[in-house]
């Protein structure tokens, strides 16, 4: 048996024999549902028990279905895609496609992943490349630039023909825009073939606006007393919500062969123990023989989902915010929780993983749990991500915001620390093209978008002014799509080059001498040099200690002496040998290693 069928799914269609496919769908708010094949007499499907029906037809790989859903307000039925429909044809309302796995022949049947050590993430938007296929051909170019990982925002299938992604609403359907399923399976392998893993942004905590008939025929899918910032909660209390959600988390790795998944903001999903479920389900079910590796995005900074085992990493949204303060001085919004005593904040970062470990928000409510203990590869390090540009009204990135040096020394941080450092699109040339937030939706849903996103700045300093925010990108425009692709062509411009350069030296000293130490080590802590001055120090799994001074302010910063040891890079003229005789320089950063005999020179 084809080794992608070895799974019995619970729902959407699965090819069962030579023109043969059984469908299967949960619709508890539905008296009857039909099964309507295009080129086949329509068919009433078998009610099985608790909402489930079942139904079997004479097609194959290709053929074009809907499910034909009777209600108490819709007696003559109305007509739905498969919730768990592989693919779509003519966009989400159109008809679903039955996808028959087994028919991918794979190239790189060999690849197993690579240990979470040795990962690098590049994290980037396949709409915004052209596609799947455009995107496949920017693969050896990460590859030689020293990223073992690319990070793809999210691919389900999503209204329109442009979209974040964080509006899908058949979350098993590779959007037709992006190439569909075979598209994503040829870049996945090309991937590995470059030695690259893929890892796949999955949203399990809301569905988009548009398009989603769920409350229509499956109303127990939700809760009507919990409330998100999407809409009404998804009620995983239920047995067949959460299988539809952990047998998809298992489509990706095991059909596509996807090295990792990053799970969005998981903390909007109140039942904890379904996050446990999922981790123990999918590491159950996976060959053993394969790295893969589960990555959470949890504001609620729970490192017991980290310490576990259930859970590789999880993004570390405190060690972006302190550092973006640092950098930037903002202080509005989530920045305003990282403003006060922003040195300290991150001196706790670097020696304990999670700056909120049980103290209080700006809301005054608790946030995080002690992570002291955890390795500091359990977490993410990003100075930007889509997120963190693609919220801001102007799209801006940190190559317009910060100080062209200072982001030099962040960006040492960032790349030589032994947390997993994380890059977006664009980051390592400095771009200065925007990403900005985009949609694709229709009459009045599109309105509101575009009201309500000129509405979520209008607290902030920028844009109290109604023109300011009447100036904000339209989310539906297609300019401001195109405005978000990233400028490759800028890359041979020679500030860009000179940036590009340097993240590439930066990541060869990752691989050569960052990521052989990686596993095993812990940090050993930090400590505040002066205003904006950290330095901090951890003891690698040979016994060598990683140091890493970083001076983000416009003054030299006083040290005492850290130890000669073997200069690994240094941002600015002279910062090691001036840490050596007394001072960090303004706007600099050095790593070193010291602890080994003959590794006693400074650089130069």
């Amino acid at each position: 048996m084809n080794e992608a069928r070895r799974f019995q799914y619970s729902f959407g269609a699965q090819v069962i024999g030579p023109e043969w496919t059984r469908f299967s769908l949960w619709a508890p708010s539905a008296g009857r549902v039909d099964l309507e094949v295009e080129g086949l007499a329509p068919g009433i499907m078998t009610h099985v028990g608790e909402g489930h029906f079942i139904g079997e037809a004479a097609c194959d790989h290709g053929a074009r279905y809907r499910y034909r859903v009777f209600l108490d307000d819709a007696p003559g039925g109305v007509a739905i895609p498969d919730p768990a429909s592989r693919a779509q044809a003519e966009g989400i309302e159109g008809p679903s496609l039955v996808v028959d796995p087994s028919r991918h022949t794979w190239r790189h049947t060999d690849w197993r992943g690579r240990p979470w050590h040795e990962t690098v993430l590049y994290e980037l938007h396949l709409g915004t490349l052209g596609g799947l296929d455009a995107a496949r051909q920017h693969l050896s170019y990460l590859a030689e630039l020293g990223v073992t990982a690319v990070e793809l925002m999210p691919v389900a299938a999503f209204p329109g023909t442009r979209n974040w992604g964080y509006d899908g609403v058949l979350p098993y359907a590779v959007d037709e825009a992006y190439g569909g399923p075979d598209a994503l399976k040829a870049f996945i392998d090309a991937a590995h073939g470059l030695g690259l893993m893929v890892f796949l942004d999955v949203v399990y905590n809301h569905f988009g606006p548009d398009g989603n008939h769920l409350p229509r025929y499956a109303q127990a899918f939700f809760r009507h007393d919990q409330h998100t910032p999407w809409g009404a909660a998804i009620d995983f209390r239920h047995t067949r919500v959460r299988r539809f959600f952990i047998e998809n988390a298992l489509m990706w790795l095991d059909e596509y062969r996807l090295d990792g998944l990053r799970f969005d903001a998981v903390h909007a999903i109140s039942e904890r123990d379904f996050l446990v479920e999922l981790a123990e389900t999918l590491r159950s079910h996976i060959d053993s023989r394969r790295y893969v590796h589960l990555v959470l995005e949890n504001e609620h900074n729970d490192a017991g989902l980290l310490d576990s085992g259930h859970f590789t990493a999880q993004w570390n949204d405190d060690w972006h915010n302190v550092m973006h303060v640092l950098l930037t001085d903002e202080s509005e919004g989530y920045y305003a929780d990282f403003a006060l005593a922003p040195t300290q904040k991150l001196v706790r970062c670097l020696g304990e993983g999670f700056i909120y470990q049980g103290e209080a928000t700006r809301q005054g409510t608790p946030r995080g749990t002690p992570s002291s203990h955890l390795p500091p590869s359990a977490f993410v390090a990003f100075l930007q991500n889509h997120d963190q540009v693609g919220n801001r009204a102007l799209g801006e990135r940190l190559s317009l915001l910060a100080e062209p040096d200072t982001l030099k020394a962040a960006t040492l941080l960032l790349l030589l620390s032994p947390m997993v450092p994380l890059l977006f699109m664009g980051e390592e040339w400095a771009s200065e093209r925007p990403f900005l937030f985009f949609t694709d939706h229709r009459d009045e849903l599109a309105e509101a978008v575009r009201k309500g996103r000129r509405a979520e700045f209008a607290e902030f300093h920028a844009f109290q002014n109604p023109a300011r925010r009447e100036a904000i990108p339209d989310p539906n425009a297609a300019a401001t799509f195109e405005a978000s692709r990233p400028d490759f062509e800028a890359r041979t411009r020679p500030h860009h080059a000179d940036w590009l350069a340097d993240v590439r030296r930066l990541l060869a000293i990752r691989h050569a001498e960052i990521m052989p130490r990686l596993d095993g080590a812990i940090a050993l802590g930090a400590e505040a040099l002066g205003e904006r001055a950290v330095v901090a120090r951890w003891r690698m799994n040979d016994d060598t200690w990683l140091v890493i001074a970083m001076n983000l302010s416009g003054q030299p910063a006083p040290t005492q002496a850290f130890g000669v040891g073997r200069c690994l890079y240094q941002t600015g003229k002279g910062a090691a040998v001036s840490t050596e005789s007394g001072n960090l320089p303004a706007r600099s950063a050095v790593a070193w290693l010291r602890g080994k005999s003959g590794d006693e020179e400074l650089c130069a």
